[in-house]
């Protein structure tokens, strides 16, 4: 059990963490899970701003704030990220001097958050139970997989991940995963769902490693103990949602 010693605190965290998502998803409510995801956002919102090193630019805030305003009106709140990117352009045209970097917290993680909240309006809260179970367990079988089994690194982006335990926290989440769709697809369905989701949430992971490397920070914030920041905790959902997005329009 040596492996496993010190990590009190981010287990604690963790089920303080899955506590208040069930919480809210048994609640059931748009506007309550609206309001949740906001706030989750603008946290990670600021957290990318740091990452990109333009945290400086304030304003930001204020069009990231009103994007999500727009979403608990409009039907299709992944559709806004389109609009988003068709004004950026616009001003990126006319003005031809606009920093493009500013466009990057647009990019990741607006979409991702957008998409979460498409997620919900349209396949209901089985499917962000769904999304939950699969990427909370592929980054759980990963963890204790990697710690019991793991040999062989990943990959150089993230070091401490093996390959052995990326395998294993696929496996979990696609088999449990499978449960979990099954009241919203058939099997076939929901074991392909389960198996891109992730997959997708192992390089949501990834990427976020790769953003802390290149702003040679250990962690995206000091939020959670135990975790880090919020983009520390959400980045498989980031990717990993867009991905159940896609596939349950494609498949169902």
């Amino acid at each position: 059990m040596g492996k496993f010693e010190g990590q009190g605190t981010r287990f604690l965290t963790g089920a303080v963490l899955v506590a208040v998502v069930v919480a809210v998803g048994l609640i059931d409510n748009f506007f309550l899970i609206w309001l949740f995801l906001g706030i989750v956002y603008l946290f990670a919102f600021y957290e990318a701003m740091r990452l990109f090193n333009i945290a400086e630019h304030n304003h930001l805030y204020a069009y990231a704030a009103i994007t999500w305003l727009l979403a608990l009106f409009y039907p299709n709140p992944d559709d806004l990220f389109f609009l988003i990117a068709i004004v950026f352009a616009s001003i990126l045209a006319y003005t031809r001097d606009f920093d493009k970097r500013l466009f990057l917290p647009i990019l990741y993680p607006t979409a991702s958050f957008l998409f979460l909240l498409e997620l919900y309006e349209s396949f209901g809260v089985a499917s962000l139970f769904w999304l939950l179970v699969v990427v909370a367990l592929t980054d759980i079988g990963a963890y204790f997989t990697g710690k019991l089994a793991g040999r062989r690194p990943f990959c150089p982006t993230s070091p401490n991940k093996t390959l052995e335990g990326v395998v294993g926290g696929v496996l979990v989440a696609t088999f449990t995963g499978f449960f979990a769709g099954s009241v919203l697809a058939d099997w076939p369905q929901a074991l392909l769902i389960s198996l891109g989701t992730s997959v997708a949430s192992i390089f949501g992971d990834l990427f976020e490693s790769y953003l802390k490397r290149e702003a040679g920070v250990k962690d995206s914030g000091d939020l959670l103990p135990g975790h880090g920041g919020i983009l520390d905790r959400v980045d498989g959902y980031l990717f990993g949602g867009v991905v159940m997005v896609l596939l349950l329009r494609g498949l169902l």
